[in-house]
């Protein structure tokens, strides 16, 4: 037990772990798929656990004491700098340089049937790494499934905003995030909780500052309660329980092929990140008036109808996010065009083969942890 819980990270094994922690970060980006799954696909999903549970009382201890050594000592550091360093990587090139979130809307056929393979190939890999495989694991597999089937299939819902609510959605989230096939933003789209948040952040940087740190802050609490209880949880788990537990995780990443599978019909929901109000003669307004909105974005600005002022020509704008609230796949040139699909059938296709190939290269990737 006392092993676990030291950090072996090795300075031979850093690039791989700036990769593995760029894959989860590339996953995070997408709806539907969580870092926690790329964790399990390339091998270093109990080692982030036992990470996090790295932070303990006793490491709390030693920074409140200013024991910066005592404190490095206990905290897996070498392993969270360098799969953090992927993770904060991922996000920069897929949000800066590559604009993944805008190919998911433009290219979405490609970038989920990439995904959609490599969670495929991975599922097949995963069962090959069970000890044993019984009637017991079959079961647990089938329970995975069938939860992880209920949890993609739920739609929004009327919930409070009264603070243990939020603490409540903290907690639920943050163990979400960390579960293979679950996405945490998904969950919180269900508890109505998702634009809230955004809302309550846009207010930091203005007057509402204090405000929003304020309704903020009963949701941070839950992430750090839910991740500091559920991580300890799955951990004990999988000492205890590890090929049933494993088998659960497999269930859960079938489950989410579900909302993965390339050819879906979407629907989103819209909240209004920003209003400007702007001349009518301004390069924006002007482009929108000639060319109007690009919706098909996941965040796009639109002119507000009917709100030109004709003695000031002045004319709102809003910022509009869109995010995906329900997903209900279909098999092209069968279902899809009863909604008016136009598919992009040989994009999904490609998508897949290649994430499949991917796979040899991430059963690599495992055998390096």
């Amino acid at each position: 037990m006392a092993e676990e819980n030291k950090d072996t990270t090795s300075f031979k094994e850093a690039p791989f772990l700036v990769l593995k922690g760029f894959l989860m970060g590339s996953a995070d980006i997408v709806p539907g798929v969580s870092g926690g799954t790329m964790a399990l696909i390339v091998g270093i999903y109990e080692r982030l656990l036992n990470a996090i549970k790295s932070v303990n009382g006793a490491f709390i201890k030693d920074v409140l004491s200013f024991n910066i050594k005592g404190a490095l000592s206990k905290l897996h550091f070498r392993f969270l700098i360098f799969l953090f360093g992927g993770i904060f990587s991922a996000l920069a090139f897929f949000t800066k340089i590559v604009p993944l979130q805008i190919y998911m809307f433009t290219h979405a056929e490609i970038v989920f049937g990439l995904f959609f393979g490599l969670i495929l190939g991975s599922i097949y890999i995963l069962i090959k790494t069970l000890e044993r495989f019984r009637l017991t694991e079959g079961g647990m597999l089938f329970l995975g499934v069938l939860f992880g089937l209920w949890i993609v299939s739920l739609v929004p819902a009327d919930t409070p905003e009264h603070p243990l609510f939020v603490f409540l959605s903290g907690c639920i989230a943050i163990c979400a995030m960390i579960l293979p096939g679950i996405s945490g933003s998904y969950l919180l789209l269900i508890m109505r909780k998702y634009d809230y948040l955004l809302f309550q952040i846009s207010k930091i940087g203005g007057a509402e500052t204090m405000d929003g740190i304020l309704a903020l802050l009963p949701f941070l609490l839950g992430a750090v309660v839910g991740l500091a209880a559920f991580s300890r949880f799955l951990s004990w788990l999988l000492g205890k329980y590890h090929s049933q537990t494993i088998s659960v995780l497999i269930g859960f990443l079938i489950g989410s092929l579900f909302v993965i599978w390339p050819y879906q019909h979407r629907e989103y929901v819209e909240s209004v990140r920003e209003v400007q109000e702007l001349p009518v003669n301004a390069p924006l307004v002007q482009d929108l008036m000639q060319n109007g909105a690009n919706e098909n974005l996941p965040e796009f600005q639109r002119i507000v109808t009917g709100d030109i002022d004709p003695g000031k020509q002045i004319v709102q704008v809003e910022t509009v996010k869109k995010k995906v609230i329900k997903s209900e796949p279909y098999v092209p040139g069968w279902l899809g065009e009863e909604k008016g699909d136009a598919p992009n059938v040989w994009g999904g296709v490609a998508g897949i083969f290649v994430g499949i190939i991917l796979v040899g290269g991430l059963d690599q990737l495992r055998k390096k942890s």
